[in-house]
């Protein structure tokens, strides 16, 4: 296990901890908002127990996802498009705490937090079944079509597990404001999805076939 890894691994962590948090409390004008405690919980233990996971089992996937950068000038635009997404989605979370817009009941946020780790889990399983598994997009050397388990049931069940992910965390931070805007997702994975699946059917054997049979994208029978 290489030290370099754990490090920044570990750096990586920690940066994400103090900029949610900066974007969550400042606009709140407290520590003493809950939900936001509950969100940061729920996202970074099981994030960091993940990354210990990969550390030792597979630590070439973690370098890859660590280490990702966009390539197409696409994919570069969708990348600070969610950005801009998740750093409105926050700071009107907090003001929407401060200044008491719209209150959800308490419920709302323990409901959401569930539905937040199970689709944790998917993701879990979706890094489990796809050693190819990309946070930018591309075609690996020696790459092959993986068509089983999730994959035999939408294309993209990274994005499905995602699209779970994102809209459970402003109702987890009680804030239907947010909500909104964690909305604006949907198109902006149409986009990168559409280009993901060109690169992949002009560069990966077997990926048209496999579009064919599998015919749903992201949410069976829907989308």
């Amino acid at each position: 296990m290489e030290k370099k890894l754990i490090v920044q691994a570990l750096t990586k962590v920690f940066c994400g901890i103090v900029l949610l948090a900066a974007f969550i409390f400042i606009p709140a004008g407290t520590v003493y908002y809950w939900q936001g405690w509950l969100l940061m919980g729920i996202l970074f233990i099981p994030m960091i127990i993940a990354g210990f996971v990969m550390m030792f089992k597979c630590p070439e996937l973690l370098k890859k996802r660590l280490n990702a950068k966009e390539e197409q000038s696409e994919q570069k635009t969708v990348v600070f498009l969610s950005g801009l997404m998740f750093i409105a989605a926050f700071v009107v979370a907090g003001l929407n705490f401060r200044f008491r817009w719209i209150v959800l009941p308490d419920v709302f946020s323990y409901i959401f937090a569930v539905l937040f780790l199970l689709a944790y889990i998917l993701y879990a399983e979706v890094l489990r079944e796809n050693e190819y598994l990309s946070r930018t997009v591309e075609v690996q050397e020696n790459q092959k079509v993986v068509d089983t388990g999730l994959y035999g049931i939408v294309r993209h069940p990274m994005y499905m597990s995602t699209v779970l992910l994102f809209l459970a965390m402003p109702l987890v931070l009680g804030s239907v404001i947010s909500f909104v805007i964690m909305l604006v997702y949907i198109p902006i994975i149409s986009k990168r999805i559409k280009n993901e699946e060109q690169v992949l059917a002009e560069g990966l054997a077997g990926y048209r076939e496999y579009m064919e049979k599998v015919k749903y994208r992201v949410i069976p029978f829907i989308w």
